[in-house]
């Protein structure tokens, strides 16, 4: 579904990711592990369209989309899920999943059989629907992030950080719910610092370092490899 050929990305003269070539093939999760500054944001925002890519090629079912606008990419079944959640804080609950569903606004049974969907989804969203997105609490906010990615109905669900900031039993949550969007057979790219939860969901993984791919095997394989246990996992 996703092939990166050596993508590189920068800002200025400064490259932040070298010559990445990884694939995600369909109906997988494949997880990307990393350090602060690694690279795994910048990565998923040129997957994305949000920043240009520097070099490489990037193709979307075997189509170059490298010079594809992002608003484009939804439309080719790629949504993110970003850094930080990014709601609308000024927009209520059932807004900000209107405007996920941007792309198909004209087919408004269709756009009011989603919102039911995330709704049971995610039942907290339908009992704050009428509450501004910025009052919810962290764990709300990422819930209600991913399910305005996944209104736009996508193949390719990117997802970056999605634990950042929660508590350990809202992580738990978050995990259960991409365990199950995995069994749905939505295929999903994850960007994650909670290395343990991020491999067990994975088929495949790849460890960013510097904005290079330095290590790449299954979710089980990384989970038992040394380096990885002792760099990522806090054990040796």
């Amino acid at each position: 579904m996703l092939t990166l050929d050596s993508a590189e990305l920068a800002y200025g003269a400064i490259k932040a990711v070298k010559g990445v070539s990884l694939e995600v093939r369909t109906g997988e999760v494949v997880t990307i592990i990393g350090a602060n500054g690694a690279g795994k944001s910048t990565l998923l925002k040129g997957i994305v369209g949000l920043e240009p890519l520097s070099g490489g090629k990037l193709l979307i079912n075997g189509v170059d989309c490298s010079r594809v606008p992002a608003h484009r990419r939804v439309g080719l079944g790629v949504a993110l899920s970003p850094e930080g959640r990014g709601v609308f804080p000024d927009q209520t609950v059932y807004e900000n999943l209107l405007l996920g569903a941007f792309s198909i606004r004209s087919d408004a049974d269709r756009v009011a059989r989603l919102v039911e969907r995330e709704y049971k989804r995610f039942p907290r969203l339908k009992e704050r629907a009428q509450q501004m997105a910025g009052t919810l609490s962290g764990g709300e906010q990422q819930m209600l992030a991913i399910s305005r990615a996944l209104m736009s109905e996508p193949k390719l669900l990117l997802l970056d950080e999605p634990s950042l900031g929660l508590a350990p039993l809202i992580i738990a949550d978050i995990f259960k719910s991409i365990a199950a969007l995995r069994d749905s057979g939505l295929t999903i790219l994850l960007v994650e610092q909670m290395a343990n939860q991020a491999l067990a969901v994975a088929d495949r993984a790849y460890v960013l370092e510097t904005g290079l791919i330095t290590l790449q095997g299954t979710g089980a394989q990384l989970l038992k490899d040394p380096a990885v246990r002792a760099a990522y996992l806090g054990t040796h």
